[in-house]
């Protein structure tokens, strides 16, 4: 079963929401630093363990040539990126015109 938790603000920009997707793992330092970066941006988030859901950990494989690289960040247009900062998360977002 997946461990998925809902961070930050609800973003609800003209009627739809964001679906940030990051995926982690408990010992993962990147992880937590990513994390936290997002929730003092404001930016929502759930939060996928792949220790604890092996189709969440087959996917993060999937998306990084057969490697388990955490974190592993899904955006809502279904493009994926690994172990980004911030910054590039934001980036990325407003490209897909969401305003943080």
């Amino acid at each position: 079963m997946s461990t998925i938790r809902r961070v930050g603000n609800d973003c609800r920009q003209k009627g739809t929401t964001m679906a940030l997707t990051v995926y982690t793992a408990s010992w993962c330092g990147p992880c937590k630093r990513l994390k936290s970066q997002l929730t003092r941006e404001g930016i929502a988030y759930q939060e996928v363990d792949v220790e604890a859901d092996p189709q969440a950990a087959s996917f993060v494989e999937s998306v990084n040539k057969g490697n388990r690289v955490v974190p592993t960040v899904v955006f809502p247009d279904g493009s994926a990126a690994t172990n980004p900062s911030v910054i590039e998360v934001k980036r990325r977002l407003a490209t897909m015109g969401q305003s943080i």
